[in-house]
Protein backbone atom coordinates (compact mmCIF):
# COMPACT_ATOMS: atom_id res chain seq x y z
CA UNK A 1 0.00 0.00 0.00
CA UNK A 2 1.20 3.32 -0.89
CA UNK A 3 2.29 5.09 2.33
CA UNK A 4 0.11 8.05 1.45
CA UNK A 5 -3.26 6.04 1.65
CA UNK A 6 -5.37 6.84 4.78
CA UNK A 7 -7.37 3.31 5.85
CA UNK A 8 -10.04 5.64 8.12
CA UNK A 9 -10.39 7.57 5.23
CA UNK A 10 -10.75 4.81 2.58
CA UNK A 11 -13.19 3.56 4.76
CA UNK A 12 -15.19 6.31 5.04
CA UNK A 13 -15.31 7.28 0.33
CA UNK A 14 -15.82 3.35 0.48
CA UNK A 15 -18.72 3.49 3.18
CA UNK A 16 -20.34 6.71 1.23
CA UNK A 17 -20.20 4.62 -2.29
CA UNK A 18 -21.98 1.95 -1.03
CA UNK A 19 -24.59 4.19 0.33
CA UNK A 20 -25.16 5.77 -2.80
CA UNK A 21 -25.49 2.37 -4.70
CA UNK A 22 -28.53 1.43 -1.86
CA UNK A 23 -30.11 4.26 -2.62
CA UNK A 24 -30.04 4.16 -6.45
CA UNK A 25 -31.81 0.72 -6.14
CA UNK A 26 -34.22 2.53 -4.13
CA UNK A 27 -32.93 -0.37 -1.21
CA UNK A 28 -33.00 0.63 2.50
CA UNK A 29 -31.00 -0.65 4.78
CA UNK A 30 -32.81 -3.03 6.52
CA UNK A 31 -33.61 -4.76 3.11
CA UNK A 32 -30.08 -5.01 2.39
CA UNK A 33 -29.48 -6.67 5.72
CA UNK A 34 -32.29 -9.04 5.04
CA UNK A 35 -31.56 -10.28 1.63
CA UNK A 36 -27.58 -10.73 2.85
CA UNK A 37 -28.49 -12.23 6.35
CA UNK A 38 -26.53 -9.84 8.35
CA UNK A 39 -28.07 -6.97 11.39
CA UNK A 40 -29.17 -3.57 9.84
CA UNK A 41 -26.59 -2.71 12.48
CA UNK A 42 -23.78 -4.13 10.51
CA UNK A 43 -25.00 -2.34 7.03
CA UNK A 44 -25.08 0.92 8.61
CA UNK A 45 -21.48 0.75 10.73
CA UNK A 46 -20.03 -0.13 6.94
CA UNK A 47 -22.29 2.87 4.92
CA UNK A 48 -20.21 5.32 7.95
CA UNK A 49 -17.26 4.03 7.55
CA UNK A 50 -16.87 3.03 11.56
CA UNK A 51 -15.89 -0.59 10.19
CA UNK A 52 -13.43 -2.29 8.70
CA UNK A 53 -14.75 -3.19 4.92
CA UNK A 54 -14.28 -6.69 3.29
CA UNK A 55 -13.65 -7.28 -0.13
CA UNK A 56 -16.33 -10.08 0.47
CA UNK A 57 -18.36 -7.86 2.04
CA UNK A 58 -18.12 -5.53 -1.13
CA UNK A 59 -19.00 -8.21 -3.44
CA UNK A 60 -21.72 -9.32 -2.03
CA UNK A 61 -23.69 -5.59 -1.50
CA UNK A 62 -22.41 -5.15 -5.73
CA UNK A 63 -24.69 -7.84 -6.18
CA UNK A 64 -27.80 -7.53 -4.73
CA UNK A 65 -27.06 -3.46 -6.06
CA UNK A 66 -26.61 -5.46 -8.70
CA UNK A 67 -23.34 -3.45 -9.93
CA UNK A 68 -22.77 -5.15 -13.96
CA UNK A 69 -19.79 -2.46 -14.78
CA UNK A 70 -16.86 -4.35 -13.57
CA UNK A 71 -14.49 -1.31 -13.28
CA UNK A 72 -16.76 -0.17 -10.24
CA UNK A 73 -16.69 -3.34 -8.54
CA UNK A 74 -12.93 -3.67 -8.73
CA UNK A 75 -12.29 -0.32 -7.61
CA UNK A 76 -14.50 -0.67 -4.40
CA UNK A 77 -12.96 -4.21 -3.61
CA UNK A 78 -9.56 -2.31 -3.67
CA UNK A 79 -11.13 0.86 -1.52
CA UNK A 80 -11.77 -1.97 0.98
CA UNK A 81 -8.39 -3.78 0.25
CA UNK A 82 -6.50 -0.07 1.55
CA UNK A 83 -9.46 0.73 4.12
CA UNK A 84 -7.81 -2.52 6.46
CA UNK A 85 -4.04 -1.69 6.20
CA UNK A 86 -2.45 0.22 9.21
CA UNK A 87 -2.48 4.08 9.22
CA UNK A 88 0.72 5.27 11.33
CA UNK A 89 -0.79 5.18 14.51
CA UNK A 90 -1.43 1.34 15.00
CA UNK A 91 2.33 1.11 15.12
CA UNK A 92 1.26 2.59 18.83
CA UNK A 93 -0.66 0.11 19.93
CA UNK A 94 -4.61 0.08 20.56
CA UNK A 95 -5.07 4.24 20.65
CA UNK A 96 -9.09 4.78 21.67
CA UNK A 97 -9.46 7.62 19.20
CA UNK A 98 -7.78 6.22 16.08
CA UNK A 99 -10.69 7.00 14.06
CA UNK A 100 -10.75 10.58 14.52
CA UNK A 101 -6.16 10.93 13.57
CA UNK A 102 -7.20 9.00 10.81
CA UNK A 103 -9.89 11.56 10.10
CA UNK A 104 -7.11 14.57 11.33
CA UNK A 105 -4.30 12.81 9.36
CA UNK A 106 -6.11 13.48 6.11
CA UNK A 107 -8.42 16.38 7.10
CA UNK A 108 -7.38 20.32 4.92
CA UNK A 109 -8.86 22.48 7.80
CA UNK A 110 -9.80 22.28 11.70
CA UNK A 111 -11.97 24.47 13.86
CA UNK A 112 -12.17 23.23 17.79
CA UNK A 113 -13.43 24.76 20.47
CA UNK A 114 -11.47 23.73 23.65
CA UNK A 115 -12.89 25.06 27.41
CA UNK A 116 -10.51 23.11 29.10
CA UNK A 117 -6.75 22.26 28.17
CA UNK A 118 -4.35 23.42 25.22
CA UNK A 119 -5.13 21.57 21.65
CA UNK A 120 -3.17 18.10 21.33
CA UNK A 121 -2.02 19.78 18.47
CA UNK A 122 -0.56 22.55 20.07
CA UNK A 123 0.49 21.54 23.10
CA UNK A 124 4.07 20.84 24.25
CA UNK A 125 6.00 17.77 25.36
CA UNK A 126 6.33 18.86 29.01
CA UNK A 127 2.36 19.99 29.16
CA UNK A 128 1.00 17.01 27.39
CA UNK A 129 2.95 14.58 29.94
CA UNK A 130 0.90 16.62 32.44
CA UNK A 131 -2.46 16.38 30.99
CA UNK A 132 -2.32 12.45 30.29
CA UNK A 133 -0.91 12.02 33.67
CA UNK A 134 -3.94 14.35 35.03
CA UNK A 135 -6.62 12.55 32.74
CA UNK A 136 -5.88 9.16 33.56
CA UNK A 137 -4.36 8.85 37.26
CA UNK A 138 -4.45 4.56 37.33
CA UNK A 139 -2.37 4.39 33.72
CA UNK A 140 1.41 3.46 33.77
CA UNK A 141 4.08 6.07 33.13
CA UNK A 142 4.76 4.01 29.46
CA UNK A 143 1.19 4.13 28.83
CA UNK A 144 1.29 7.73 29.35
CA UNK A 145 4.72 7.96 27.15
CA UNK A 146 2.71 5.92 24.40
CA UNK A 147 -0.03 8.74 24.39
CA UNK A 148 1.80 11.64 24.75
CA UNK A 149 3.88 10.51 21.15
CA UNK A 150 0.98 9.80 19.53
CA UNK A 151 -0.25 13.08 20.28
CA UNK A 152 3.42 14.55 19.26
CA UNK A 153 3.21 12.85 16.07
CA UNK A 154 0.18 14.24 15.36
CA UNK A 155 1.45 17.43 15.52
CA UNK A 156 3.46 16.81 11.86
CA UNK A 157 0.31 18.09 10.09
CA UNK A 158 0.73 21.52 11.82
CA UNK A 159 4.74 21.73 10.89
CA UNK A 160 4.18 20.37 7.12
CA UNK A 161 5.12 23.38 5.31
CA UNK A 162 4.27 21.63 1.40
CA UNK A 163 0.56 21.04 2.73
CA UNK A 164 0.09 22.01 6.44
CA UNK A 165 -3.42 21.91 8.43
CA UNK A 166 -5.41 24.84 8.32
CA UNK A 167 -6.10 25.27 12.10
CA UNK A 168 -8.34 28.11 13.98
CA UNK A 169 -8.70 27.58 17.83
CA UNK A 170 -10.91 29.21 20.09
CA UNK A 171 -9.88 28.72 23.62
CA UNK A 172 -11.60 29.66 26.77
CA UNK A 173 -9.78 31.63 29.04
CA UNK A 174 -10.01 28.50 31.79
CA UNK A 175 -7.19 27.02 29.26
CA UNK A 176 -4.71 29.57 30.16
CA UNK A 177 -5.29 29.92 34.18
CA UNK A 178 -5.58 26.46 34.83
CA UNK A 179 -2.14 25.53 35.86
CA UNK A 180 -1.07 22.27 34.37
CA UNK A 181 2.38 21.26 35.50
CA UNK A 182 3.72 23.85 37.28
CA UNK A 183 3.92 27.36 36.30
CA UNK A 184 7.71 26.95 34.59
CA UNK A 185 5.47 24.53 32.00
CA UNK A 186 2.55 26.86 31.82
CA UNK A 187 4.51 30.10 30.81
CA UNK A 188 6.31 27.22 28.34
CA UNK A 189 2.98 26.42 26.84
CA UNK A 190 2.02 30.25 26.48
CA UNK A 191 4.84 31.14 24.74
CA UNK A 192 5.03 28.06 22.35
CA UNK A 193 1.10 29.46 21.73
CA UNK A 194 2.22 32.51 21.12
CA UNK A 195 5.12 31.25 18.58
CA UNK A 196 2.72 28.64 16.55
CA UNK A 197 0.38 31.56 16.32
CA UNK A 198 2.44 33.33 14.01
CA UNK A 199 2.09 30.76 11.82
CA UNK A 200 -0.16 31.69 8.55
CA UNK A 201 -2.13 28.80 9.16
CA UNK A 202 -2.72 28.94 12.45
CA UNK A 203 -5.25 31.03 14.00
CA UNK A 204 -6.03 31.84 17.92
CA UNK A 205 -8.74 33.21 19.90
CA UNK A 206 -9.34 33.57 23.04
CA UNK A 207 -12.62 33.69 25.06
CA UNK A 208 -12.53 35.88 27.90
CA UNK A 209 -13.93 34.99 31.04
CA UNK A 210 -15.66 38.43 30.88
CA UNK A 211 -18.08 37.28 28.36
CA UNK A 212 -20.08 35.53 30.11
CA UNK A 213 -22.18 32.76 28.23
CA UNK A 214 -21.58 31.99 24.74
CA UNK A 215 -22.38 29.40 22.41
CA UNK A 216 -19.43 27.16 23.82
CA UNK A 217 -20.32 26.81 27.05
CA UNK A 218 -22.05 23.48 26.40
CA UNK A 219 -18.37 22.32 25.89
CA UNK A 220 -15.55 21.08 23.21
CA UNK A 221 -15.87 19.90 19.63
CA UNK A 222 -14.14 19.76 16.34
CA UNK A 223 -15.35 20.54 12.77
CA UNK A 224 -12.68 18.69 10.10
CA UNK A 225 -13.19 19.28 6.33
CA UNK A 226 -11.32 17.37 3.63
CA UNK A 227 -9.27 18.50 0.18
CA UNK A 228 -12.05 16.37 -1.31
CA UNK A 229 -15.02 17.15 -1.85
CA UNK A 230 -16.18 13.80 -2.07
CA UNK A 231 -15.76 13.74 2.05
CA UNK A 232 -18.36 15.26 4.51
CA UNK A 233 -17.58 17.78 6.78
CA UNK A 234 -17.14 15.89 10.20
CA UNK A 235 -18.42 17.38 13.42
CA UNK A 236 -16.13 15.60 16.32
CA UNK A 237 -17.38 15.77 20.07
CA UNK A 238 -14.71 13.75 22.35
CA UNK A 239 -16.15 11.58 25.36
CA UNK A 240 -14.85 9.45 28.08
CA UNK A 241 -14.95 5.92 26.89
CA UNK A 242 -16.61 6.69 23.20
CA UNK A 243 -16.49 9.57 20.91
CA UNK A 244 -19.51 11.15 18.63
CA UNK A 245 -18.97 11.89 15.19
CA UNK A 246 -21.67 14.11 13.15
CA UNK A 247 -22.26 14.51 9.76
CA UNK A 248 -26.05 15.38 8.50
CA UNK A 249 -26.00 18.30 6.79
CA UNK A 250 -27.89 19.59 9.97
CA UNK A 251 -25.56 18.84 12.32
CA UNK A 252 -22.79 20.62 10.66
CA UNK A 253 -24.63 23.98 9.83
CA UNK A 254 -25.75 24.06 13.57
CA UNK A 255 -22.05 23.68 14.81
CA UNK A 256 -20.58 25.53 12.17
CA UNK A 257 -22.80 28.99 13.29
CA UNK A 258 -22.11 28.41 16.97
CA UNK A 259 -17.95 28.69 15.53
CA UNK A 260 -18.95 31.52 13.97
CA UNK A 261 -20.49 33.24 16.99
CA UNK A 262 -17.65 31.93 18.88
CA UNK A 263 -15.18 33.44 16.56
CA UNK A 264 -17.12 36.60 16.67
CA UNK A 265 -17.39 37.42 20.45
CA UNK A 266 -13.24 36.11 21.22
CA UNK A 267 -10.47 38.15 21.27
CA UNK A 268 -9.18 38.89 17.63
CA UNK A 269 -6.05 37.20 17.15
CA UNK A 270 -3.80 40.18 18.09
CA UNK A 271 -5.65 40.72 21.23
CA UNK A 272 -5.06 37.02 21.66
CA UNK A 273 -1.47 37.25 21.83
CA UNK A 274 -1.46 40.33 24.03
CA UNK A 275 -3.58 38.64 26.69
CA UNK A 276 -1.55 34.67 26.07
CA UNK A 277 1.84 37.03 26.86
CA UNK A 278 0.40 38.74 29.42
CA UNK A 279 -0.75 35.43 31.05
CA UNK A 280 2.45 33.96 30.38
CA UNK A 281 4.81 36.71 32.29
CA UNK A 282 2.26 36.31 35.74
CA UNK A 283 3.47 32.32 35.46
CA UNK A 284 6.82 33.27 34.79
CA UNK A 285 7.22 35.97 37.96
CA UNK A 286 5.96 33.01 40.07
Amino acid sequence: MASNVNPTVRRRRLGQELRRLREQRGMTAEEVADRLLVSQSKISRLENGRRSISQRDVRDLCEVYEVEDRRIVDSLMQMAKESRQQGWWHAFGDIPYSVYIGLETDAASLRVYEPQVVPGLLQTHPYAEAVVAGALPEATAADIERRVQVRLRRQDRIRDERNPLRLWAVLDESVLRREVGGKHTMAEQLEYLNEMSQRPHVTLQVMPFSMGAHPGVNGQYAILEFPDASDSTVIYLEGVTSDLYLEKANDVQNYSVMYEHLRAQALNPDQTREFIEKVAKEYARG
